[in-house]
């Protein structure tokens, strides 16, 4: 099965089953919302993110409505008022080859929820299972243990350490790399 084009991936979001959350299209309305949480030390502490204000993060956000152009998608996490408290989605998409990276973060108020890991799952099951990817990876900063255990829990592999893969805070860093891939390796092709 082939990817569907990126132009389809806002058709039929998996649903999540926490109450009073749901995925959805993010909006350049977010900005705010999403720069109040990813200016927090706590949030950034064990990733990647340079962040310059809201309006790096409209930019963004105009950039994942163009999935074909940007080759990455992102969706909200949105609460009970539809308001993002978090983000969730895939990055370095490669439709020839069947992958995409998975990447997510989360305000500090929904943490020790299950939001990240019931995000994490149904995503990488609906990239895997509905939009034909054969295999979504995760990197990890090696320090990231919260994040580390997201991916376990949703049936992520850990494949290796890659060192000095990124900078962060002006110093390489090693990241773990994580995957799910359809069919499993190894296993009984079951994505769920």
């Amino acid at each position: 099965m082939r990817p569907y084009p990126p132009e389809r991936y806002g058709l039929n979001l998996p649903a999540l089953d926490l109450p009073g959350l749901r995925l959805r299209a993010m909006r350049e309305a977010d900005a705010d919302d999403w720069h109040d949480y990813l200016r927090l030390e706590e949030v950034t502490r064990h990733t990647s993110w340079r962040l310059d204000g809201p309006a790096t993060l409209s930019a963004l956000i105009r950039a994942y409505a163009e999935p074909a152009r940007s080759n990455s998608m992102r969706l909200a996490i949105a609460g009970p008022d539809d308001r993002l408290v978090g983000t969730i989605g895939l990055n370095e998409i490669s439709i020839p080859h069947r992958r995409a990276e998975i990447a997510y973060d989360l305000a500090p108020t929904y943490w020790g929820r299950g939001v990240a890991s019931e995000a994490c799952r149904k995503l990488a099951e609906w990239a895997l299972r509905d939009l034909g990817y054969a295999r979504i990876q995760a990197t990890v900063l090696d320090t990231n243990q919260a994040s580390l255990r997201v991916l376990e829990r949703c049936g992520f592999q850990r494949e290796g350490l890659l060192h000095a893969y990124r900078e962060v805070a002006g110093a390489s860093r090693h990241f773990w790399i994580y995957a799910r891939t359809w069919p499993p390796a190894g296993g009984v092709a079951d994505c769920g």
